[in-house]
């Protein structure tokens, strides 16, 4: 892909409010996927197969669960040349959301804040959009991201992940729980002990149930914050295994602010991504690692944006990477640039 169409974007897109840009460019490129206009940022894949939880991933760099929230550009990101794809969070019934403005660029650090809080089109309008998607077709893997309403109180948030599992299974290659985004009141406090060993007992029962429906076994990862220490990180290790979950996605956003002290923007509320997060994933990968032993996967997300973040992830122990906010300022030429890397560092 030539560097040159986003190298000309990228200031019209910089100019604009974070969120107004993030959706202008979510509408092009629904508009224009599947079409001869897909070559301003079509990629070849790079070849770089990995099996993970008895699936195999065509290469090692997929794109992070948030960016396409309600699945309207999944094709887009495959011609990008990601070997896997993860949309949503997409919770059961449509919600708006934040106020505005809910979406700051830190450029100085190459970072973002949001507090966007799921906001998406409900779970049968995402349903209907991974079903417009040829990806799978493709041989490549899509992952399905679900949370919880903010109106639906706690002590009924497993209801809401029961109903997300129960509609996205059927056309998921694997099914990530998020239980870390910052943006929804509480929402953490599901990494907790007892709460988390509820909530995954449940959806452990319940997949045993689609297993019977479907006669399909599909993966379930959970997605953790980066903002838990060494005990709270061998607590999760523990109720992953325990509860039979077949991966952990680490990490989310965070909410410490020591990287980016001082910067305009840096005391706006809600979750940091991009180059200040990479230190911190990088801590929870090697410590999920040490407590997972050699065989579990981990998929890494978190302040990927350069080849060398990307083996940084491999080298903590992650299987996989994942990419958000590196997307947003280094552009699609990243996804081939982190896989080559990736590639590089095997041989």
């Amino acid at each position: 892909m030539s560097l040159l169409p986003y190298a000309l974007a990228r200031p019209f897109l910089f100019g604009l409010d974070a969120e107004t840009a993030h959706e202008l460019t979510l509408n092009s490129l629904a508009r224009v996927q599947g079409t001869p206009l897909q070559w301003a940022y079509c990629s070849g894949l790079v070849d770089d197969p990995v099996t993970l939880a008895g699936l195999r991933f065509p290469n090692r760099v997929g794109l992070a669960a948030g960016l396409d929230k309600n699945a309207r550009c999944i094709d887009a990101f495959g011609a990008m040349g990601f070997g896997f794809v993860e949309v949503g969070t997409v919770t059961p019934l449509a919600q708006p959301g934040n106020p505005r403005p809910r979406m700051f660029r830190l450029p100085q650090a190459q970072a973002l804040i949001n507090r966007l809080g799921f906001n998406n089109d409900g779970l049968d309008a995402f349903i209907a959009n991974v079903q417009k998607s040829s990806f799978r077709a493709q041989g490549r893997i899509l992952g399905l991201n679900i949370g919880k309403n903010a109106s639906t109180p706690m002590e009924h948030a497993t209801d809401d992940y029961l109903l997300g599992l129960s509609g996205v299974y059927p056309h998921a290659d694997y099914v990530t729980v998020n239980i870390s985004s910052p943006n929804t009141r509480n929402l953490r406090a599901l990494q907790s002990d007892e709460a988390l060993d509820g909530l995954l007992g449940a959806i452990a029962a319940r997949r045993e149930a689609l297993v019977q429906d479907t006669g399909r076994r599909v993966p379930i990862f959970v997605k953790i914050a980066p903002d838990l220490d060494d005990a709270q990180i061998a607590a999760i290790a523990s109720a992953l295994q325990r509860h039979g979950m077949d991966g952990v996605v680490a990490t989310n956003t965070t909410v410490a602010r020591d990287a980016v002290q001082g910067l305009p923007h840096a005391e706006e509320t809600g979750g940091l991504s991009g180059a200040p997060v990479l230190a911190a994933s990088n801590r929870v990968i090697r410590a999920l690692r040490k407590a997972l032993g050699p065989g579990f996967p981990i998929i890494g997300v978190g302040g990927v944006l350069s080849g060398a973040d990307a083996v940084s992830k491999i080298e903590a122990g992650a299987d996989v990477v994942q990419i958000y906010t590196g997307l947003i300022y280094k552009g699609p030429a990243l996804v081939r640039q982190a896989a080559l890397a990736l590639l590089k560092h095997r041989r």
